[in-house]
């Protein structure tokens, strides 16, 4: 047991996480790429009416990009053991951009969710019937919060010295070694209220339309089956990309009161490796994207019409569908 839990774990790399964690990353940066390339070429280069659905997908989308650009740094870091050769300004703007995605993409998977929720129960609700314009004023709001609140991450030095070597440098916005100051304690609370209380809303949601529609003669239909994956669907990216690393930072915080050295060093190991699924979010999310706009499924069949053996398959079955069904099939 050591008297300053903080020195204990975050003077040393998290080797664990360190060995992992790179593989886990390139994969999901691979799997991310594409679908989000495809939903930027749906949404952004197609002619189409702006509803305020599609406001709220562009923008969870813009949130994946943030996190595509920061990840290389990050996996570059890993492999060299956490050293962090890019300075300290760097440091500062990459785990900013990391924890923007993070909190847009909690912001605006819940925003889908309410407006989901709204145009179901409530469909002449004047939050049913928002215009793209209107739409566009409430991303600015979240956007302008989600960025004022991860201010202090670009205001407090996050480069720390490693144990073994001081002239290796790690960029962590958890673990420092020094005792956490204000703003990093404002970060530990908001990278916890960011996630529980979205949850929850996310979670009142989803109960209300499935208790709504279990006994409605239309929860057969194909849109509405859509709204119904379309909601179980964030709360899967919910639990699997967020839950983790917020049970691992709750551990570390009660273990830091009870100085217990070998359990948070486990605690923090488990927070980094926790990392992995948070960035997870990118690849998952144009799953979402499909169950939310017939846009993005039409971008996804078009795009894959050019993938050498599928194209002649997918051509022959959307020749056999028609017209009246197509049109059905894409509300």
């Amino acid at each position: 047991m050591m008297n300053n839990t903080t020195d204990c774990v975050l003077s040393e790399p998290q080797t664990i996480a360190s060995d992992l964690l790179p593989p886990i990353l390139i994969l999901e940066f691979i799997l991310a790429l594409p679908g989000n390339a495809v939903a930027f070429w749906g949404f952004c280069c197609r002619q189409q009416p702006w509803t305020s659905n599609l406001v709220y997908l562009v923008n969870l989308m813009l949130s994946d990009f943030l996190l595509l650009i920061g990840l290389p740094l990050r996996i570059d870091t890993l492999l060299r053991g956490e050293e962090w050769i890019f300075g300290d300004a760097l440091c500062r703007l990459n785990l900013f951009m990391l924890a923007i995605n993070r909190s847009a993409s909690i912001a605006f998977m819940t925003v889908i969710t309410v407006d989901r929720y709204f145009k179901i129960l409530y469909p002449f609700h004047s939050i049913s019937q928002l215009s793209a314009r209107r739409a566009v004023i409430s991303v600015c709001l979240v956007w302008i919060t989600v960025i004022l609140l991860r201010l202090p991450l670009l205001t407090t030095s996050l480069l720390n010295s490693q144990s073994n070597d001081s002239s290796k440098l790690m960029c962590r916005s958890f673990g420092r070694n020094t005792a956490p100051t204000g703003e990093v304690w404002l970060h530990y609370m908001l990278y916890l209220l960011e996630f529980l209380l979205p949850f929850l809303l996310v979670l009142f949601c989803s109960v209300r339309i499935y208790c709504f529609l279990r006994g409605h003669r239309l929860r057969t239909h194909r849109r509405v089956r859509r709204a119904m994956r379309l909601v179980l669907m964030v709360i899967i990216v919910f639990c699997i990309c967020f839950l983790p690393s917020v049970l691992s930072v709750i551990a570390s915080l009660a273990l830091q009161r009870l100085q217990h050295c070998a359990s948070l060093l486990i605690a923090g190991q488990m927070f980094s490796l926790s990392e992995g699924l948070t960035y997870l979010n990118s690849a998952l999310d144009p799953i979402i994207y499909g169950f939310a706009s017939p846009i993005f499924r039409k971008a996804l069949r078009a795009s894959l019409n050019f993938l050498g053996p599928w194209r002649t398959q997918i051509s022959q079955e959307v020749a056999y569908v028609s017209p009246q069904t197509r049109s059905q099939n894409d509300q």
